[in-house]
């Protein structure tokens, strides 16, 4: 059987913040965007808090006046966050959370067709049993694209589709898509995994326990650790940690259970030798991660990130020892990334005409287990 894991940066839609060319171009949206809606949760609005949302709105043009700007969209429900006195500034019009039900979010925008066809031919490039996920909108656009988009390009569509929305609310979840005979037995959310300093996972880490043809069972976490994109560095690396921990203790916890062949894969946001990723990557007995296993055959780019290098390998497909054991193969498709700025570093798909057609920015993984 074959796994693959794939970040493919959504499929039809995706906020208007992360399809800006670069992430510094996106970051302070995205920064701004976090800290309102962590202003509106306070009991009290005090006069500093007041202060605050208001010169964060007003450095988004329409957001104040009309309620959105290009990149974000106020939404209240019930009585509004702003009153707009005739001649006079704006002002927040409510004390405190309890006094009104609203909340920001964030303006998206279609993914261009060609991408969205590119993506689904790097999946028809993997031909995988079983496919990870990482950055689709939800479980209904995941199966459209499952149904039309890919059999649209001449890929066989999946059995099997999966997604349980997470804590992310830009519309970037995990899922599995899975073919007859590797029938979903088992699934576990652990969007509300808590610890002392609050929610763990910015998405989830799903638990899907695989049936496979052979009369195995195969585990798979699939993740999607803190971006880099925003935040300070120390906060960034500190939720990635947290994550990795809690990430450890879940498989630590199914092998004790009797788990032997166990899967982490995703987007972990994280070069192998980050002190974040420490808890899978050095502790003992340590994970394998695929791109080291004697098996697997790269292009000579250590990355999976943009154009590959070192400091861009945050995808993985980490193995238990046990199912270390059982990989015949492994590899890379980067085939969907448009490499440097005129796509000329690696080969790419002859339907990528420039880099707004690219399948993703994320080069995918797969790996050939006998289970």
């Amino acid at each position: 059987m074959r796994l693959a894991t794939f970040n493919v940066e959504n499929m039809f839609e995706r906020a208007r913040a992360l399809n800006l060319d670069t992430w510094a171009e996106g970051r302070p949206v995205l920064e701004d965007f976090e800290r309102l809606n962590t202003l509106i949760q306070e009991t009290v609005y005090t006069p500093a808090i007041k202060a605050e949302l208001l010169a964060i709105m007003g450095r988004h043009k329409g957001l104040l006046t009309q309620g959105e700007s290009r990149f974000i969209r106020l939404r209240d429900i019930r009585r509004k966050l702003i009153a707009r006195p005739r001649g006079k500034p704006a002002e927040i019009a409510v004390g405190g959370r309890t006094d009104w039900i609203g909340w920001f979010e964030l303006q998206r925008e279609p993914v261009k067709e060609a991408a969205t066809e590119n993506t689904a031919r790097v999946i028809g490039l993997l031909q995988a049993d079983v496919l990870c996920v990482v950055e689709a909108e939800d479980r209904i656009g995941l199966k459209r694209f499952n149904d039309d988009v890919i059999p649209s390009v001449g890929t066989q569509r999946f059995e099997h589709v999966m997604l349980i929305d997470g804590n992310d609310e830009r519309g970037i979840d995990v899922g599995i898509l899975t073919r007859a005979g590797f029938d979903i037995v088992r699934m576990l959310s652990h969007v509300d995994a808590r610890d002392a300093t609050g929610i763990v996972f910015s998405r989830d880490c799903a638990e899907y326990e695989i049936a496979t043809p052979k009369g195995g069972r195969l585990l798979v976490l699939i993740n999607h650790f803190k971006s880099k994109g925003y935040g300070s560095t120390a906060s960034s690396n500190a939720k990635r940690l947290r994550q990795a921990r809690r990430t450890r203790e879940i498989y630590d916890r199914r092998i004790q259970d009797g788990y032997e062949h166990i899967v982490i894969a995703g987007d972990l946001n994280e070069v192998p030798d980050g002190a974040p990723l420490t808890p899978l990557l050095g502790k003992s007995p340590k994970l394998i991660d695929v791109m080291a296993h004697k098996t697997f055959v790269g292009d000579g780019r250590p990355g999976t990130y943009g154009n590959g290098t070192k400091s861009g390998k945050f995808d993985y497909i980490l193995l238990s020892p046990k199912l270390a054991k059982k990989v015949t193969a492994a590899g890379i498709e980067r085939r969907g990334v448009w490499g440097g700025k005129n796509g000329t570093l690696f080969p790419h798909l002859p339907t990528m005409k420039s880099d707004k057609d690219a399948a993703s920015d994320h080069a995918a993984l797969w790996v050939d287990l006998d289970i």
